[in-house]
């Protein structure tokens, strides 16, 4: 998948050099590069520390077909890093007494054939609802585009079962986050977008941000607008996923608003996450409720999700991040309260359940807080034993395997040949010993594992588990 393009050579800085910020920027700087030069990465970050930027760059082309280039003030499709806004939107309305978290979703809702369902539950990823877009993958007509409205329609004809019991459970629920936006437009009698812009996005001055679903439906476009593409191997180039049948769901649930389509830039996500710490929107209990574990997402990584944001402590502290994923993007960000540092990056040229964006946001966490040495090559970490039950089994690509564990270890295992250990370099990526292959898996938020690549230099190539 290697990307030939001369593009790469034409990089747009815009690092601030702060004497105290020169080394971030440089060591910023020498990271990404790497990863423009080994993967392919296209797209804007930004670092910013006690709310100042400390670095904020573009790399690549906003529009591969006419070489438009990226610049700082590009808008990105967020995916599910809209969630967060959408939680907000939800927020307020209880604020100004509008709405209760204890409310029922059959409250505003009444044909959905769901009961004891809270807003807090949608919230919270504990509602048990099953996946709209999985079911619409199957029953829907892929040459017509849903809204919201139609998401709604469809669960009461087709009365998908539900996964749980509402608030036993914890499963990331896209279907949750789309009721949500539903109920912000029957609550405050406001489209959705409209209730954004006035509620959230004007007050913030976040002037390059909205809701934006009607690309497809009304070929409405956007002013410095950041094309997602991802690569067809048939072709040897990254195209629009418009053209591939493979990622026909951009066309067809293109009009689906809460659960994504906030579309954004890295400036006006800082202003976001400095509005978020001064509680510009929120009052000081509720602001602190959104921030702060509400359900636990993960047992074993201790993983929490507060509202719209997951949240939890890691090596630096605690933090509060969300990615988002969509064919053509993958977005990240990343917020560390103790050394207020956030970290932004927005790429548009991956497929839907890769996630370069969160080992981009780690390496840029790893150089704020002075551990720039594992960016250069493979480091060996610690993980906890019980992560390997996830990935054992039986994979198929061009040679079967199998991974297995043996004495807290995970090992590589082929017919034919001595077991290869695989060494842990994050919670999700392993390499091999002689350092130039690597494992990386897709985990859904829930501990399963969605995809896996085989890295191989500049080659990702997708395995599948059987």
């Amino acid at each position: 998948m290697k990307l030939k393009y001369v593009f790469f050579l034409l990089i747009i800085f815009s690092c601030y050099t702060h004497p105290s910020q020169k080394d971030y920027s440089a060591l910023i700087d020498n990271f990404m590069q790497t990863q423009v030069k080994e993967n392919n990465f296209n797209g804007n970050v930004l670092v910013a520390k006690g709310g100042k930027i400390i670095c904020q760059k573009s790399f690549g082309y906003a529009d591969f077909d006419s070489k438009r280039l990226l610049n700082d003030s590009s808008v990105f499709e967020l995916a599910s890093v809209s969630k967060q806004f959408t939680a907000m939107g939800i927020l307020l309305l209880v604020q100004k007494g509008k709405l209760n978290l204890s409310d029922s979703l059959r409250k505003f809702f009444p044909q959905l054939p769901y009961y004891n369902i809270t807003v807090k539950n949608l919230l919270t990823h504990t509602s048990g609802l099953p996946a709209y877009d999985d079911e619409m993958a199957l029953k829907w007509d892929h040459k017509k585009i849903a809204f919201n409205k139609d998401v709604i329609n469809f669960l009461a004809t087709e009365k998908p079962v539900i996964h749980f019991l509402p608030g036993k459970k914890w499963e990331y629920s896209n279907t949750a986050y789309v009721l949500l936006a539903s109920i912000i437009e029957k609550v405050s009698g406001e489209a959705f977008k409209d209730y954004m812009a006035e509620n959230i996005f004007t007050p913030l001055g976040m002037t390059h941000s909205r809701v934006y679903n009607t690309r497809r439906s009304l070929r409405d476009t956007i002013p410095n607008y950041a094309y997602g593409y991802v690569y067809s191997d048939s072709l040897k180039k990254y195209v629009l996923p418009d053209s591939l049948p493979e990622f026909d769901e951009v066309y067809y649930l293109d009009g689906v608003e809460g659960d994504g389509v906030v579309n954004s830039t890295t400036g006006d996500l800082l202003k976001w996450e400095n509005a978020l710490k001064a509680h510009s929107l929120l009052n000081e209990k509720l602001q602190t409720e959104m921030i702060s574990p509400q359900s636990v997402a993960d047992t074993i990584l201790k993983k929490y999700y507060g509202y719209g944001v997951f949240v939890g402590n890691d090596a630096y502290g605690k933090y509060a991040s969300h990615r988002g994923s969509w064919p053509g993007y993958g977005t990240f960000l990343l917020y560390y309260a103790k050394d207020d540092v956030t970290i932004v990056v927005l790429c548009n040229n991956v497929a839907s359940g890769a996630k370069p964006e969160f080992i981009y946001s780690k390496g840029l966490a790893d150089i704020m807080f002075g551990k720039p040495e594992s960016l250069t090559a493979h480091r060996e970490i610690k993980i906890n034993p019980l992560l390997l039950k996830r990935y054992v089994g039986k994979y198929r690509a061009a040679k079967p395997f199998e991974l297995i564990q043996k004495n807290g270890k995970l090992f590589y295992r082929e017919t034919g040949i001595a077991d290869i250990e695989l060494k842990p370099e994050s919670n999700t990526t392993f390499y091999y010993p002689d350092g130039n292959k690597q494992i990386e898996f897709w985990v859904t938020p829930w501990g399963e594992v969605g995809k896996a690549f085989l890295v191989i230099g500049n080659k990702k190539t997708e395995i599948k588990k059987e």
